[in-house]
C-alpha cells in the first residue's frame, strides 16, 4: 500500500499563477519522477505544465499533447515528457504505444489524465489536481512516497 501524504491547497487567481506554481514545483523534479495532473477540461493542467517548464529553463513553445500524446523537451541532463491520455478511448492502447521506454531514471514524466492509463502507469510520485473555484483555480498536491515528499519539501516555500 502506497502512503499518500497531502500537501498542499493553493489557490490560483489567474493564469501567472499557475504558471509560478508551476515553476515552484519545477524546483523540486528530479530524474525518474512521475507526475499526474488530473482536472476537468479548461482547469489549467497544460499552464500548470508549461509552468514547471519555464522554471527548468525553456524558453520555446509549450503546446497540450492532446493530439499529438507527447511532447518532449530535452534538458542538458533531463528528458522531461508532457503526456494527455484525455482521448485515449481503451487503456490497452498503452501497449501499442511504446510510452513505457520513456519512463526512465533521466525523465521526468507529467501525465495529464492519469486516470485513463492508470493501469499500466508507473508509481506516481506527486499527484496535482487543479479545480475551477470561485476565483480561478485551487491546486490540491499530493505525495505518494519518498520522491513526491522530497519534491514537495523542496519546492514549498514557492507555492505559497
Amino acid at each position: 500500500m502506497t502512503t499518500i501524504i497531502e500537501g498542499q491547497r493553493i489557490a490560483l487567481p489567474d493564469a501567472a499563477a499557475t504558471l509560478a506554481a508551476g515553476a515552484a514545483i519545477a524546483a523540486g523534479l528530479r530524474g525518474g519522477m512521475v507526475l499526474g495532473v488530473s482536472g476537468d477540461l479548461g482547469a489549467g493542467k497544460t499552464t500548470l505544465v508549461r509552468g514547471m517548464l519555464r522554471g527548468l529553463g525553456w524558453s520555446g513553445p509549450v503546446k497540450s499533447p492532446t493530439y499529438t500524446l507527447v511532447e518532449h523537451y530535452s534538458f542538458s541532463s533531463l528528458y522531461f515528457y508532457h503526456f494527455d491520455f484525455y482521448r485515449f478511448g481503451d487503456a490497452g492502447e498503452w501497449e501499442s504505444t511504446g510510452f513505457a521506454e520513456y519512463f526512465r531514471a533521466d525523465a521526468v514524466c507529467v501525465i495529464e489524465w492519469p486516470e485513463r492509463v492508470a493501469r499500466w502507469l508507473p508509481h506516481i510520485d506527486l499527484s496535482l489536481t487543479l479545480e475551477h473555484a470561485a476565483k480561478g483555480r485551487t491546486l490540491h498536491l499530493a505525495a505518494r512516497g519518498e520522491a513526491g515528499s522530497e519534491c514537495l519539501a523542496r519546492c514549498a516555500a514557492g507555492l505559497r
